[in-house]
């Protein structure tokens, strides 16, 4: 299994943004962070307007200054940005992304390995047997990530409605954001969650792989391994309700169909849990809601 590399981590750059707007909630932290995380900046929120109002207000008056965070600016032109556009708007698979940006394998390779070497993007490598997927008939892709959520955000939510933005006009931005901005939450919820998850175990059982795991019919939130060998299986839950024991019970379903036996199952919820879940947990599951998280990143 892949071993996780050594980086400046979201974790780090979720507590730098923490610190820097203490009069944040914790999860109004989250919901920014996703969005403004590592910009290197102390940002003025509105705290009197919603999420997308604010947003919308530092898009108008300070669009020049935010546009500045994203560094060289070269990557604003072609080809970089029909592909930063492409990989902030789907699901991350490389050779997918270069069809959808109409870029050529060779060009797109190229230009994906400058990007990780300017810390613009990252390559995570699929985790699955490359056997089986030659068996299969299909090419393992691995997933491009954004090093910061701020990139994830200016890419797929505002390059590609900029000239309309800068005239004023921020309808389409607006009708887009409202449609797909849980996307940028969850996927940073689950990029905190796999970091908590390390710390957590750090002390007693060191992790020395995790993270997601997807191949052609599965997707996981979490799989992780310990020095011991104990495998661990995960879902992060984004959500404004609370997590069920049929959650728990869909995740032990879904485990099985990959032959692998898990030690421990592990939920991170926005919202908490059911009392049957909370009240009772199998000895074998961890349980992980917004206080449990906080106390652990702060």
């Amino acid at each position: 299994m892949q071993k996780f590399k050594s980086r400046n981590t979201i974790k780090e750059l979720f507590r730098e943004f923490y610190s820097a707007h203490k009069h944040l909630e914790f999860e109004q932290a989250i919901e920014y962070f996703s969005i403004f995380g590592g910009t290197g900046r102390s940002l003025e929120f509105d705290y009197f307007d919603n999420l997308l109002e604010s947003i919308k207000n530092l898009l108008q008056n300070n669009f020049t200054a935010l546009e500045k965070n994203v560094s060289p600016n070269y990557i604003l032109e072609s080809p970089y940005k029909e592909i930063l556009i492409a990989a902030a708007r789907g699901d991350g698979r490389i050779y997918a992304i270069l069809k959808k940006a109409k870029i050529s394998e060779a060009l797109g390779e190229q230009i994906v390995k400058e990007l990780e070497a300017l810390s613009i993007i990252h390559l995570e490598q699929s985790r699955e047997d490359i056997n089986n997927a030659v068996k299969r008939g299909y090419r393992i892709q691995a997933k491009i990530r954004f090093e910061k959520p701020f990139y994830r955000f200016w890419f797929g939510f505002v390059e590609p409605y900029r000239n309309f933005l800068l005239n004023g006009n921020s309808d389409k931005f607006t009708e887009y954001f409202q449609k797909g901005h849980e996307r940028l939450r969850s996927l940073v919820f689950e990029q905190l969650s796999n970091e908590i998850l390390e710390e957590y175990f750090a002390k007693s059982d060191p992790i020395i792989s995790h993270g997601s795991y997807w191949d052609k019919d599965n997707e996981f939130d979490i799989i992780a391994v310990t020095r011991k060998g104990c495998v661990i299986f995960g879902e992060c839950k984004y959500k404004n309700r609370k997590v069920c024991k049929s959650e728990l019970s869909k995740l032990i379903i879904k485990s099985q169909s990959l032959h692998v036996k898990a030690d421990i199952y592990v939920l991170f919820s926005k919202h908490g849990f059911s009392n049957e879940l909370s009240n009772n947990p199998p000895k074998n599951v961890l349980l992980f809601d917004l206080n449990n998280m906080e106390q652990m990143l702060i």
